[in-house]
């Protein structure tokens, strides 16, 4: 029995990295200009990290000005790497949808055009179902049909990072970025469209099943 011991507290530490890295995913989303989604997402409990990139389009390793250039495809984009165990895909979706516009499909708030339109970029079927449920949710708490609603859900594809001056661009910028953010009318859309839900992770007051 005693020998078995040793044996037994070496599968317990083998075991308990993978099941702590089982619930580690990511997301990725669009939602307008990155350094805002990405200060609105990053300091939720049970988000790990959140980083700006580019995703959706066609050329590889694209820089800034090719992506607001409106000349690669791509989306401005936050990939959110979270605990699952800390916060659900869903719950972390309910934050995604009341810190940005639904209802604008082009582009967000000051910032037009195809590289500032709302998108979730779902991996596999689970993160599509919830997606599509957070969708109906969406429509039905702000009291519109879902052809209202303009953001896209589309599969996953690769994910480039954005430039260094990028990331966390508004702890780095803390002026520059107030200032941006208040002059794009950022806040004040969100206001206006989802009250006093607006910013909050809250759950859904009239919830969809998927």
């Amino acid at each position: 029995m005693r020998a078995l011991i040793p044996l037994v507290l070496t599968s317990i530490m083998l075991l308990s990295p993978m099941a702590a890295l089982a619930s580690v995913q990511d997301a990725v989303l669009a939602g307008g200009c990155f350094w805002c989604l990405e200060h609105d997402l990053e300091d939720i409990e049970g988000v790990i990290s959140a980083e700006s990139g580019y995703s959706g389009g066609h050329v590889e390793n694209p820089t800034y000005q090719q992506v607001s250039g409106e000349k690669s495809g791509h989306q401005e984009v936050v990939s959110v790497r979270f605990d699952s165990d800390k916060i659900s895909y869903s719950n972390l979706l309910q934050h995604y949808w009341r810190n940005i516009d639904p209802l604008d499909g082009q582009g967000q708030f000051c910032d037009r055009g195809d590289s500032y339109r709302p998108v979730i970029f779902t991996a596999g079927e689970q993160q599509a179902t919830a997606a599509q449920s957070s969708a109906a949710s969406a429509a039905s708490e702000l009291g519109v049909s879902k052809s209202k609603i303009k953001v896209q859900i589309r599969d996953a594809v690769q994910f480039w990072p954005a430039e260094d001056y990028h990331q966390d661009y508004a702890n780095n910028n803390e002026l520059r970025y107030r200032y941006y953010r208040f002059s794009c009318g950022r806040d004040r859309r969100l206001d206006a469209v989802w009250g006093e839900r607006a910013r909050s992770g809250t759950a859904w007051a009239t919830p969809v099943a998927p």
